[in-house]
């Protein structure tokens, strides 16, 4: 009588909206985006993107695809993808992230690492390293440090 059906959800699409004015505590677990106008305490783990609004209030860690914060985090945010701190945006938290993104105003104060994929140089064929020619992370220095924004 009853499909057991298992629909998935799009993480491109906003599912689930915290509006001003709501408080929410607890864990919130989702497959689609998330968007938080209002104030969470708890853990938010998140399939698609959490958008965090100008007066959201959120006390949490945050794990999700890409982050937009316009409004206040306490907590340690990790994403597989972009975070974006705007103008308007506070993070106090450590931050781990593919890419880290913070407007002029935006305040950020914690610890990040960023994490790529490792790109491996070619083999150098036969005659290479005679004429000169280096693989390009030996030619131009490439930075290999910890990278800390205040």
């Amino acid at each position: 009588m009853f499909k057991n059906k298992k629909n998935l959800m799009n993480p491109n699409t906003t599912d689930t909206l915290i509006g001003e004015g709501t408080t929410f505590e607890g864990r919130i677990k989702s497959e689609a985006s998330l968007r938080i106008e209002g104030g969470i305490t708890g853990d938010i783990d998140c399939a698609g993107d959490v958008i965090i609004g100008e007066r959201g209030i959120v006390k949490s860690n945050i794990s999700a695809r890409d982050v937009v914060l316009a409004g206040n985090v306490q907590g340690n945010v990790t994403t597989k993808g972009k975070l974006t701190i705007t103008a308007t945006g506070s993070l106090h938290g450590n931050i781990n992230a593919a890419s880290f993104i913070i407007e002029e105003g935006g305040l950020f104060q914690g610890n990040s690492k960023m994490e790529t994929k490792t790109v491996t140089a070619a083999p150098l064929q036969n005659g290479d390293q005679e004429n000169g020619i280096k693989p390009a992370s030996a030619a131009n220095g490439a930075f290999k440090g910890n990278t800390v924004a205040m």
